[in-house]
């Protein structure tokens, strides 16, 4: 273990909690996409593990102490409107328990993901099921909903969104799907398969950190997609089943199909999880772990 790293966390979790956990993913997305380019383009990757998705931006360390910042500064402290609230920025609470809090929740996310990815080896995104053990964890600590949600409605819960909005899940999810397998497997394509290795260990982080700026449009309350739970395991399906079948076209049909199933993962997450709640357990972690785990048992 890393106990220089495992210090910083705890500033990575404060500084998360301060301008937020949604835009400290944000910056996740930035220096992936910095970091992943210069390793493909056979540079060193000096952004990617210790920045992207250590302790200075890591999901599992700034995002999380966003997220348990937020449940605690509502649900404890009534110092915001929303325990779910990962937008905005906690330094305007100017309460230095709420950033302690995140920073606490920085080590713990550290920690756990550690214990998953180094420990355990667990094959499937550690970082993901870090974040999905956090914000679970959150919600019993700081809410009083419950592992899915309060439903006070008179009718049955939705768990699974129909008609137009199904619709729309199938297609964005296909779209995705097509455009990261597409061009992953293009890449391929001119690297040759000799090279191959260098797209696998790669290029979904390109799609994942692309995925995450763009979520950036709802910092400006604007309604952007959420698409970084489709692009990365559908990119990870695409050129590893193109690999390991040595059929870009198997590639391409697989980033379609793991598209939409993960479309409509992340919509039953998000409806089974993240709804009539008092915090946020986040339905694309969620999503990332439990689908990656099944793509690299078939392709890895």
């Amino acid at each position: 273990m890393n106990l220089f790293a495992l210090v910083a966390a705890f500033g990575g979790g404060v500084f998360g909690a301060a301008i937020g956990g949604l835009y400290a993913f944000v910056m996740t997305g930035f220096m992936a996409i910095a970091g992943a380019v210069a390793a493909m383009a056979g540079g060193a990757d000096l952004a990617v593990g210790s920045i992207a998705f250590g302790s200075y931006f890591g999901p599992h360390i700034a995002f999380v102490g966003g997220v348990a910042a937020a449940a605690f500064a509502a649900n404890k402290k009534k110092l915001i409107d929303g325990g779910a609230d990962i937008v905005s920025p906690l330094n305007g609470t100017a309460d230095a328990s709420v950033l302690v809090v995140g920073g606490v929740f920085g080590v713990l996310g550290f920690l756990i993901q550690y214990v998953y990815g180094t420990v355990l080896g667990l094959n499937t995104d550690t970082v993901a099921m870090t974040v999905a053990t956090c914000g679970i964890l959150c919600r019993f600590i700081f809410g009083s909903t419950g592992l899915v949600g309060k439903y006070e409605g008179s009718g049955p819960r939705t768990w699974i969104t129909g008609g137009k909005g199904l619709v729309y899940n199938i297609v964005l999810g296909a779209s995705v799907g097509l455009m990261v397998g597409g061009v992953g497997v293009s890449l391929i394509n001119q690297v040759g398969m000799e090279n191959a290795a260098l797209i696998t260990a790669n290029f979904p982080s390109i799609c994942f950190g692309i995925a995450a700026v763009t979520l950036i449009l709802a910092e400006f309350g604007l309604a952007g997609p959420t698409t970084h739970h489709i692009a990365l395991p559908a990119a990870n399906a695409a050129v590893l089943c193109a690999v390991k079948y040595n059929n870009l076209w198997m590639g391409v049909i697989m980033g379609v199909v793991w598209g939409i199933i993960t479309s409509l993962v992340g919509d039953f997450m998000g409806n089974a999880f993240n709804s009539h709640c008092d915090s946020h357990i986040d339905p694309p972690a969620m999503t990332i772990f439990s689908m990656t785990f099944i793509i690299f048992a078939l392709f890895s």
